[in-house]
């Protein structure tokens, strides 16, 4: 609940290469400073010793001023600014690169304000010339920018969809693992289907009452909006949680010994967080990994949290996603008769 909670990423460290060393490229270090997202850890003329400490992991983005650059701009020659970023921390980097693209414009604009004054133009004719287009943008849902309300309300429930996950795999194959599975065949009367339903309710209730505390904590308690109906995105919760258990048994199902399920399952429920779309979007995802992406849970349940509590949508936008995640019953019951050989049989390895 604390991750990002003043909504975003601020005072990202950065580097500047001042290869110009004027009052200008001053300037524009010192009103880049001023901003809430960077701040300049490091101002050097070695852009080697920048690179260093972006390779360390020191800093998320370089912000070089070449030389010469103020010259250039009295000689109206169209200086360059040149940015570097990281994209090994996501986050970090597009918001370094972000406040950086800013500042170029406004130094642009500033210098273009300051010459046109000085020919005596007047400040209305001077701001049309600058910027003739003036966006008027309305945020819808959010119109906070708080990045942690896209962010949390996904990883929390993913989260909990990934102990469901690691937890079911552990649950049976530890019964083949003991070579239990038998005796629980047996208190099911032999039957597989009964077996397995009586081993995941309790799970499932503990599961969704975690889930109803995780979501009266993000839109009760700390205020995330919810413009479509609570009720469906609980149940939409409950859908994701069970798709999440059928999906643990489809992998110890496949590989009937405790740690290659285990193994296996958590590349596949980790996948989730970076096939799902809510930090990179899906839509510039490759065709081929946006095909694969339908094939976790949490995209699914992705798309039902947005229609649901930021788009307000009606309960037919959900309902694809809802029955998505219900087909994930398909792949158990196709690996349903060799998990059941196995709990029947417990040719489970010994070393």
């Amino acid at each position: 609940m604390t991750l990002m909670e003043k909504g975003a990423a601020e005072k990202m460290p950065v580097a500047v290469v001042d290869l110009d060393q004027t009052s200008i490229s001053r300037r524009v270090c010192h009103e880049m400073q001023a901003t809430s997202s960077t701040d300049i850890i490091l101002i050097t003329n070695s852009f080697q010793e920048a690179r260093e400490a972006m390779q360390q992991g020191h800093i998320y983005g370089i912000f070089v001023i070449p030389e010469g650059f103020y010259a250039d701009l009295v000689a109206f020659k169209r200086p360059r600014l040149d940015f570097y970023i990281t994209n090994a921390y996501t986050v970090g980097g597009n918001t370094a690169y972000k406040q950086m693209l800013t500042m170029a414009n406004l130094a642009s604009g500033a210098f273009q304000r300051e010459v046109l004054r000085k020919k005596g133009m007047p400040d209305d004719v001077i701001m049309n010339r600058i910027q003739p287009l003036a966006i008027d943008a309305h945020m819808l849902a959010n119109p906070w920018g708080n990045y942690s309300i896209y962010l949390v309300s996904t990883v929390l429930p993913g989260i909990l969809g990934l102990i469901a996950m690691m937890l079911t795999i552990f649950s049976i194959g530890f019964e083949l693992k003991s070579r239990t599975s038998r005796e629980w065949l047996r208190a099911a009367g032999g039957n597989y289907t009964i077996a397995m339903i009586g081993k995941l309710i309790p799970y499932t209730v503990i599961y969704q009452v975690l889930g109803i505390v995780c979501h009266l904590m993000l839109y009760n308690i700390a205020g995330f909006p919810v413009y479509g109906s609570h009720t469906r995105l609980l149940l939409g919760l409950l859908i994701f949680i069970m798709a999440m258990e059928i999906m643990g048994i489809v992998m110890i199902g496949c590989l009937p010994t405790l740690r290659d399920a285990l193994s296996v399952g958590a590349l596949y429920a980790m996948l989730g967080f970076s096939l799902s779309g809510f930090t990179y979007p899906n839509m510039s995802m490759l065709p081929v990994v946006q095909a694969l992406s339908n094939l976790e849970p949490l995209r699914h349940y992705y798309l039902i949290y947005v229609n649901e509590a930021l788009m307000g949508a009606p309960p037919i936008n959900s309902l694809p996603h809802s029955m998505a995640l219900a087909a994930f019953i398909i792949p158990a019951l196709c690996v349903a008769p060799r998990l059941h050989r196995a709990l029947i049989y417990q040719n489970y390895p010994l070393k």
